[in-house]
């Protein structure tokens, strides 16, 4: 079984890990670092809280679950591998490409491996579209338009919207997106971004469209505040057909209500000739958790730094291209 210490007890801990957590086998949650200990045992009413890191590196615990805002990944991300922890860090893990090889070569010297929770590689549309392009079931993709909208016209106070390190849509929902592109395509030659601030007081960017380029493909990823309508969560064009999936897969909507998995059946519409609805792939963020278990014993990661790297990478040349308004060369 694999001591657990959960680092952080907001929204992220409570929603996306806790539930997991305690119902699988392989893990025993054994302390919760938080400065409001009664909240914590309201829920874990038999964990150790501890006040810091620090203190709570001293326990026998092997991995830790960073749960925290985002400008403080890195640096606890480098204080459990200095300890030789292991380690799952929400996305971003780290909010500059320096950072991210910093803590790369801080791993290597390290016992401790890390993950990084992109846990949107088990959305079941996400798979279905992985599906269909390995199988070139719509024959050479072409044009792919991968979208994460809402209607949140406006501005919430909480650390993801106000003004700050680690804040805005582009390193929340972003990072995501922008993993799946990477995931289904590697990096892309060139790219060219608008991000921006739209929402009236807004102090962090609140939407994005970006583009990617693979020689004559395009990868294109969107998100607005202001969609009150629905759109396509994904499309992919190919040279014989095309997918269409409207909606966001349910399994976040089933956590927040305290279910573990959704039985909600999702359908896309491929048209090969002529359309037809198909059913998508079930998701399963229980599955990712079974893997990171997996990945600790085999001690090779299921999303790496150097995955990580990457998608902060191109949210840094996003900001470039924005600020310049000209499309950038990725590299290596």
């Amino acid at each position: 079984m694999i001591k657990t210490i959960l680092v952080g007890f907001g929204f992220s801990a409570n929603t996306f890990h806790l539930p997991f957590l305690k119902e699988m086998n392989e893990y025993e949650v054994v302390g919760v670092v938080s400065s409001r200990p009664d909240d914590v045992h309201t829920i874990l009413p038999d964990v150790t809280v501890y006040s810091s890191l620090e203190a709570a590196l001293q326990s026998d615990a092997s991995l830790y679950v960073i749960t925290t805002p985002s400008n403080m990944h890195k640096d606890m991300v480098a204080t459990c591998l200095r300890s030789g922890k292991d380690v799952l860090v929400e996305k971003p893990a780290f909010l500059t490409s320096e950072e991210g090889r910093e803590l790369m070569l801080l791993e290597k010297e390290s016992d401790g491996i890390v993950n990084v929770y992109q846990n949107r590689r088990m959305d079941g549309d996400f798979l279905t579209v992985q599906s269909l392009v390995d199988s070139h079931a719509i024959g050479e993709w072409k044009v792919v338009e991968s979208r994460f909208d809402r209607f949140r016209p406006q501005v919430r106070d909480r650390w993801r919207e106000n003004a700050g390190p680690g804040a805005g849509i582009l390193f929340d929902l972003g990072s995501h997106l922008i993993d799946q592109a990477l995931t289904l395509f590697g990096k892309p030659e060139r790219l060219h971004a608008d991000v921006m601030i739209q929402r009236d007081g807004g102090q962090s960017d609140d939407g994005f469209h970006i583009t990617l380029f693979y020689g004559e493909k395009r990868v294109y990823l969107r998100s607005n505040p202001f969609v009150a309508a629905e759109l396509p969560r994904f499309e992919i064009h190919g040279t014989t057909g095309s997918f269409v999936k409207y909606g966001l897969d349910p399994q976040e909507a089933a956590l927040r209500e305290g279910q573990l998995t959704s039985d909600t059946i999702e359908t896309g519409i491929l048209s090969i000739e002529s359309a037809e609805t198909v059913k998508i792939e079930a998701g399963s963020y229980l599955t990712f958790y079974e893997r990171i278990a997996e990945s600790l014993t085999n001690r090779q990661p299921i999303v790496s730094l150097e995955d990580a790297f990457w998608t902060t990478r191109l949210i840094e040349l996003a900001r470039l291209s924005s600020v310049s308004g000209e499309t950038v060369i990725v590299g290596e």
